[in-house]
């Protein structure tokens, strides 16, 4: 028989407490385990901030279908602090990345591993434990540019970005350019306004315009208006009228030359006047208002990312994703 006594009841009650803890214990780790195994890891140091993808034939193929060279970077991982500089220094830089990411195909093959990685080390011939080496290649995964090794800071790898484009027929960016030392050209586009009865709808319509680059919602002669810095490259400043009076976002039209004064009348236009010094801006609260409260708010965007995501925002959403980087989309998906 068990004599229960008070001393017996603690020592029970101490002992399931111990179990209990015991069991706590093991559970949060293995909780911690689980969720540690279902999180991505971020990229390793030596790699940078872009968003690579780890299959060439995969990239090449999207290559294929998108027009975009394969920016196929071999490196060292885990590396030396000379790889690990690089990925920190030039590869996680916003504007290389934003490069990297809007012209090309980025695709991640490391020089140190075996399986798979080391039999596409092997099909481009390139020597195990390397330092870090780019490639560019077309769709059908030929170089774009010679190999060249010892391309290790961002203003000659920019210059080699900026070369294998060309060499696909494709233009580089002005912010690409930049990285690479060259001198951009003066601004192409063109400025004018068009007033309207709320300047909300002629940033979003307005913006919707191939051609239009950036939009400001403004006040000027008395009137609410959309300034407007367009490419005449993509869209001729008749053109431009045209659709603008067609959205109902042209009740005005105020221009900057005289050439655009004249074409606004070949369409017919007749309210045309100067835009004057007198323009103001409207508060930050009445800029780009169809993106306020949507997930793209919070992202910090470009003047013309803002101008065609505002666009496109609320009525077509998938298209205003198309301006924004993978890594931005990325951010919106979760």
């Amino acid at each position: 028989m068990v004599v229960i006594t008070p001393r017996f009841l603690m020592k029970t009650f101490l002992n399931s407490s111990w179990c209990l803890l015991f069991n706590l214990v093991v559970f949060s780790s293995m909780a911690s385990c689980v969720r540690a195994s279902d999180t991505p890891s971020a990229n390793p140091i030596e790699v940078g901030r872009v968003s690579w993808g780890r299959d060439v034939d995969v990239g090449l193929a999207e290559a294929k279908a998108t027009g975009k060279p394969v920016f196929l970077l071999f490196q060292e991982v885990p590396g030396c602090s000379g790889c690990q500089q690089f990925g920190r220094e030039v590869l996680s830089e916003p504007a290389m990345v934003a490069a990297i990411e809007k012209h090309f195909v980025p695709v991640f093959i490391p020089n140190n591993k075996s399986g798979k990685d080391g039999e596409t080390l092997k099909r481009f011939h390139e020597p195990a434990w390397n330092y870090q080496v780019v490639r560019f290649l077309d769709a059908k995964g030929q170089d774009l540019v010679p190999r060249k090794d010892g391309v290790w800071t961002a203003r000659p790898l920019a210059e080699r970005m900026v070369q294998a484009l060309k060499k696909a027929g494709l233009e580089a960016s002005p912010e690409l350019q930049a990285l690479a030392g060259l001198k951009v050209s003066a601004a192409t586009t063109q400025r004018a306004a068009f007033s309207q009865s709320c300047f909300w709808t002629g940033e979003m319509k307005i913006g919707q315009i191939e051609g239009v680059v950036k939009t400001e919602a403004g006040f000027y002669d008395g009137h609410e208006v959309t300034l407007v810095d367009y490419d005449p490259a993509k869209v001729a400043f008749d053109d431009l009228v045209k659709q603008a009076s067609a959205a109902q976002c042209a009740d005005g039209v105020y221009v900057t030359t005289e050439e655009q004064s004249e074409l606004a009348k070949k369409v017919g236009h007749h309210r045309i006047s100067q835009l004057g010094s007198s323009y103001r801006s409207a508060p930050a609260s009445d800029q780009k208002k169809q993106l306020q409260g949507t997930s793209l708010a919070t992202l910090p965007l470009t003047p013309e990312q803002a101008t065609k995501a505002n666009a496109f925002v609320r009525v077509q959403p998938a298209k205003a994703l198309e301006y924004l980087t993978p890594e931005q989309v990325g951010k919106v998906s979760r």
